[in-house]
């Protein structure tokens, strides 16, 4: 009896860190490659939402979780990840602000959104969306998203019943949790742009 249960215990250990081993070098394999492509994708976006860049530069983030929380912005709603400047002939053109909000309706949504140096928002970009089909994916779409694109706000607000003006965003139909969630975002990264200088009032 015990030495079955030795040699199964030997078995599972075996087999247990055979596994271990095998899932480590996949890990070392896929590691560098999965980098890769999601500094792409980060790039991609970049040149998405600040079209006037040549090259991007990362900036040091600076007290982004006090900045958002004296805009009413609480860490459990949205968090600053990542900042870059854009330039173009050693100039500044404007800073691509990456965002993570919590309160998308399917979990996280990562957000781009380039601002420019005087403090228009030039369009916004989705890293990581996971919106219910035909309703909060409608995110992604040019129709949703080109409504923050060119706008020179201190914040955006989302409306039901048809907007009246350049501060308000029309409502996914059936995705208002969607909404506020891509609104909270970027009116995130407007509150942490205004800490690099710049601002809907200058």
């Amino acid at each position: 009896m015990n030495k079955h249960l030795i040699k199964d215990t030997l078995a599972l250990f075996v087999i247990t860190a055979v596994a271990a081993l095998l899932l480590s070098l996949v890990y070392e394999i896929t590691k560098d490659p999965i980098s890769a492509q999601k500094q792409k994708q980060k790039n991609d976006a970049y040149k998405e939402v600040l079209t006037g860049a040549d090259s991007f530069e990362d900036v040091k983030l600076n007290n982004a979780e006090g900045i958002l929380s004296e805009a009413g912005i609480d860490k459990k709603m949205a968090e600053i990840n990542e900042v870059a400047k854009g330039t173009k002939g050693g100039e500044t053109v404007g800073y691509c602000i990456k965002v993570t909000d919590h309160e998308g309706y399917g979990g996280d949504i990562e957000v781009v959104v380039g601002i420019k140096a005087d403090g228009t928002v030039s369009g916004i970009s989705f890293l990581s969306i996971g919106e219910t089909a035909g309703l909060g994916m409608k995110a992604k779409e040019p129709e949703f998203k080109t409504q923050f694109a060119e706008k020179k706000v201190d914040s955006f607000v989302y409306t039901k019943t048809g907007k009246s003006a350049d501060n308000e965003i029309d409502a996914l139909t059936g995705a208002t949790v969607t909404t506020n969630a891509v609104t909270n975002a970027v009116n995130s990264a407007l509150a942490y742009f205004k800490s690099l200088g710049g601002g809907a009032n200058e």
